[in-house]
């Protein structure tokens, strides 16, 4: 697929298919779906009626919903540089695009399964440390093509899907939520997105390695 540039912040950014660029890195926006429910992770501006009342958050089986795009950024008091490879096990904060809130769990329980309550909380980017997600995956970066898993830095559960459906204001999404045991249900994959072309670190971590 051929790599399409981007008018967006002064051309350092790029849409690319996914066998032209092999890591996901820092700086990208990205839909992240679940594979076994086939649903993305999703929020928006409405709030729990129950647990923290903070911002809720999805699972939409919807490809288009703007609503389903996330930031990939460094944990919380740090900062990831654009282009930076994710390596696998480094924590990482995901940032809602349209709302500014952050990927967020803690010790309430969520409304449909009484699992783990997932929301989106902080304000233009910044929450607390509560808002880190570490990523699990094989081998030395997270890759487009490769099924990962999220698990909360502080309270060590999975991002999770199990299938538990909302009702109105929000029918037919599914709940997200924590879970402590990894399964099929809490395996993601990066979808459609602008992703940040790998910085030269990487190449120059490649050309080592070649030598």
């Amino acid at each position: 697929m051929a790599v399409i540039p981007l008018l967006l912040f002064g051309g350092l950014w790029n849409a690319v298919g996914a066998s032209n660029l092999a890591v996901v890195t820092c700086g990208s926006v990205v839909k992240l779906l679940n594979t076994r429910h086939n649903v993305r992770l999703h929020s928006h501006d409405v709030r729990y009626g129950s647990g923290s009342g903070q911002q809720s958050v999805t699972g939409v089986t919807s490809v288009d919903d703007s609503n389903s795009y996330w930031r990939i950024r460094g944990k919380t008091a740090t900062v990831c540089e654009r282009g930076t490879p994710i390596k696998c096990g480094q924590p990482i904060r995901l940032t809602h695009v349209n709302t500014g809130r952050n990927l967020h769990s803690h010790h309430f329980t969520s409304p449909l399964s009484g699992n783990q309550e997932v929301s989106a909380f902080g304000e233009e980017g910044e929450g607390d440390y509560l808002d880190d997600w570490t990523v699990l995956c094989n081998g030395p970066y997270w890759l487009r093509d490769g099924e990962v898993r999220f698990k909360h830095s502080f309270t060590e559960v999975l991002l999770s899907v199990t299938g538990e459906q909302y009702g109105r204001p929000i029918s037919g999404q599914k709940e997200v939520h924590g879970m402590a045991q990894p399964s099929q249900n809490n395996f993601w994959k990066a979808m459609e997105g602008i992703f940040m072309k790998p910085s030269e670190l990487l190449k120059a971590e490649a050309h080592h390695v070649e030598l």
